[in-house]
C-alpha cells in the first residue's frame, strides 16, 4: 500500500510513541538510577556486583544453570527431532501438538505442575509412601537444583523439537544417501554430513533455550526457594524486598548486556556457519519406521517425552480433583469463597476475572499499536519509508528485554508526572500489550506483505475511498490473521507472571500472581486452591495454543 509521507509518519507515531514511553523511558530511567544516581556517572552500584561475592554467585548460578538445562533439552529434544522429521506414524499431528503444549504453558503452571507430581504432597510421593508404608515423602526434590533443571527441560524440550525437527524434515536426504552408497557408516554420515547441515538449526534452538533459561524467573521463584537465584530473581528480590533501587538497576543493565551480547554472537555464528541447501517437502523424506531398531527408537523416544512432558500436566488435573484420597470439587468450590469474611480479603475468582479484564485491555492496545505497524512495515521496499528498515527490529526490542526488568523499570519511573501510572489499573495492561505486541505484530504483517496490491487500487479506481477499502478489502483478508492476533494477546496477557507481579495491586491480583501467593501460604486449602486455578489457566492457555495453531495461516517465524 501506498503511503504518502504524512500517513508515514502517523503510523510510525502510534508504535514509536508506545515504545518510547512505556519500552525506552523505563530502559533509560534504570541506566540514570544506576550509573547517574546524583546527575553524575558514578559506577558505585556495578562495582557492588563484582565487590562482592553473593552477586558474583548469583551471576555463575545464572550461566551455568541455563548451559546445564540447555543441553538437558537438546539430549531428549534431539532424537525427537529425528523421528519427527524423518518417520511417518499415525497420531503424529496430535503427538507433536502434546509435545509443544509445555512450552506454552505459563510458568506458574510448570511449577505447580512439578509441584503436583514430585513436591512432598505430589501424586509419585503419595504412591510411594502407600506402596511401602513410608512415613516421610522419600522423592525430596523441592527447592533443590534437580527440579529446577527439570523444569527447564520440560519447559524448553519443544523449542528444540519444533525448531530442530522442521529444518531436519525438510533437508534433501540425497547427500546423506549418495554417501551410503559410497560406503560410509551411519555414524560418519551423522558426523560429516548432517550434523553441519544442521548446525544453524542447533545453533538457533540452543541460543533460544538458554535465553530462556538465563532469564527464568518464576521456576526459580517458586520450586527453588530463597536457595537459588538468578539474575532475573535477585533484581525483583533486590528492588522490591530490600529495595535497594541502584543495585537492582545494576543487575538489570548486567543481564541486557549478557542478553544483546549473547544476540551478537548468534547472529555472527550462523552466518558463518550457514550452508546453501536444497529444500524439499517434508513428506518426501519421511517414511514409517520399518527395522525393529527403528521401532524402538521411536517407541523409547516417544515413551520418555510422554512420561516426561504430559505427567506433569496429568498430575495438575488429578491434583485438582482429589481431597483426602477421594474425588472432589471442593477446590473449585472455595474459588469463590472468601474465607476470612474480609471485604479486603480477594477470592481467586477476582483474579479470574481481574485477568479477563486485563486481557481484553491488553488485546485493545496491541491491536491499536501493532496494525499501524504493520501498515508502515508492509509497504514495498521499493517505496517504503527511509527508517522502516530500522523500525522493524526496533518493535522487536521488547522480546530482548526480561519481563522483569520491565516491571522494575515502571516502578521507578512512572511514579511521577506526567507519567504517574503506578498506581494506575491500566499499568498492568500496558506491561502486557508491550509484551504481546511483537507476536500480534508477527501474526498481521505477512499477511499484509502477501496481500496484492491491485485490490486496493482496483477498488480506489472505483471510488471506494480509504475507509471503505479498510473494511471491503483489508479486513476480510486479514481478518484469520487478526484473530491470531487477538488469541496470542489473550493468551500472555493471562499467563504474564515476571511483571505482573511487580506491577500489580495487592487489591487486584492477576490469576499467575494469585496462585504464586496461594502457593506460599500453608495449608490444604490454600495449596488445592492454587493447583485448581493452575488447572484453570493451564486449559486457557490450551485453547488459545490450538486456536493459533488453527488459525495460523503462515509466515513469519519469531
Amino acid at each position: 500500500m501506498k503511503l504518502t509521507p504524512a500517513k508515514r509518519w502517523l503510523l510510525a507515531a502510534i508504535p514509536l510513541l508506545f515504545l518510547g514511553l512505556f519500552f525506552l523511558y523505563p530502559v533509560l530511567t534504570i541506566f540514570k538510577i544506576s550509573l547517574f544516581p546524583g546527575g553524575r556517572f558514578d559506577a558505585e552500584s556495578l562495582r557492588a556486583l563484582w565487590e562482592k561475592p553473593y552477586y558474583l554467585r548469583v551471576l555463575w548460578f545464572t550461566i551455568w544453570q541455563a548451559a546445564v538445562s540447555t543441553l538437558g533439552a537438546l539430549a531428549l529434544g534431539l532424537p525427537a527431532a529425528y523421528i519427527f522429521a524423518r518417520f511417518q506414524f499415525p497420531g503424529k499431528k496430535l503427538l507433536r501438538a502434546l509435545v509443544t503444549l509445555p512450552f506454552v504453558m505459563p510458568t506458574v503452571v510448570v511449577a505447580t505442575a512439578f509441584i503436583t507430581l514430585i513436591g512432598p504432597r505430589g501424586l509419585l510421593n503419595q504412591a510411594l509412601m502407600g506402596m511401602f508404608h513410608l512415613p516421610a515423602p522419600p522423592i525430596q526434590l523441592l527447592n533443590t537444583i534437580w527440579i529446577i533443571l527439570l523444569a527447564h527441560v520440560f519447559y524448553n524440550t519443544s523449542v528444540v523439537i519444533r525448531m530442530v525437527g522442521g529444518f531436519w524434515a525438510n533437508m534433501d536426504p540425497r547427500q546423506e544417501a549418495a554417501a551410503a552408497v559410497l560406503g560410509a557408516s551411519p555414524w560418519r554420515r551423522l558426523r560429516h554430513i548432517t550434523l553441519p547441515l544442521l548446525a544453524p538449526a542447533i545453533l538457533a534452538a540452543s541460543l533460544i533455550v538458554y535465553l530462556f533459561n538465563f532469564t527464568s524467573f518464576g521456576v526459580i521463584l517458586i520450586l527453588g526457594g530463597p536457595h537459588f537465584a538468578t539474575i532475573e530473581v535477585e533484581i525483583y528480590r533486590t528492588a522490591v524486598r530490600l529495595f535497594n533501587l541502584p543495585v537492582a538497576a545494576a543487575l538489570s543493565i548486567v543481564q541486557m548486556i549478557f542478553t544483546l551480547t549473547m544476540m551478537v554472537v548468534y547472529t555472527r555464528l550462523q552466518q558463518k556457519m550457514t550452508a546453501p541447501l536444497e529444500f524439499q517437502a517434508a513428506g518426501r523424506s519421511q517414511r514409517p519406521p520399518r527395522t525393529w531398531g527403528e521401532k524402538t527408537l521411536a517407541a523409547g523416544v516417544f515413551t520418555a517425552l510422554g512420561i516426561f512432558l504430559i505427567a506433569p500436566l496429568i498430575a495438575l488435573i488429578i491434583q485438582s480433583f482429589t481431597l483426602d484420597g477421594g474425588v472432589s470439587l471442593d477446590f473449585y468450590r472455595a474459588l469463590f469463597v472468601n474465607r476470612t469474611g474480609s471485604i479486603f480479603f480477594v477470592t481467586p475468582i477476582q483474579a479470574v476475572r481481574n485477568s479477563l479484564v486485563f486481557a481484553a485491555v491488553t488485546i485493545l492496545f496491541s491491536m491499536i499499536i501493532a496494525l499501524p505497524a504493520a501498515y508502515l512495515l508492509s509497504e514495498p521496499k521499493q517505496r517504503r519509508f527511509s527508517l522502516a528498515g530500522l523500525l522493524d527490529p526496533l518493535f522487536m526490542l521488547p522480546l530482548g528485554t526480561s519481563a522483569v526488568t520491565l516491571g522494575f523499570g515502571y516502578i521507578v519511573a512512572l511514579n511521577r508526572p506526567p507519567l504517574n501510572l503506578r498506581a494506575s489499573l491500566l499499568i498492568v495492561p500496558i506491561a502486557h500489550a508491550l509484551i504481546a505486541f511483537p507476536f500480534v505484530l508477527r501474526a498481521i504483517l505477512p499477511v499484509l506483505r502477501g496481500m496484492n496490491p491491485h485490490l486496493r487500487e482496483a477498488a480506489q479506481m472505483l471510488g471506494a475511498n480509504a475507509l471503505r477499502v479498510l473494511r471491503h478489502i483489508d479486513l476480510p483478508i486479514l481478518r484469520r490473521a487478526l484473530l491470531v492476533g487477538v488469541v496470542f494477546a489473550f493468551t500472555i496477557s493471562m499467563g504474564e507472571f515476571s511483571a505482573s507481579l511487580l506491577v500489580t495491586r495487592p487489591q487486584f491480583p492477576t490469576l499467575p500472581v494469585a496462585i504464586y501467593r496461594l502457593l506460599g501460604q500453608p495449608g490444604v486449602s490454600n495449596f488445592g486452591q492454587a493447583v485448581a486455578m493452575s488447572v484453570i489457566l493451564m486449559l486457557v492457555t490450551a485453547v488459545g495454543y490450538i486456536a493459533i495453531e488453527n488459525l495460523r495461516t503462515g509466515g513469519e517465524e519469531f
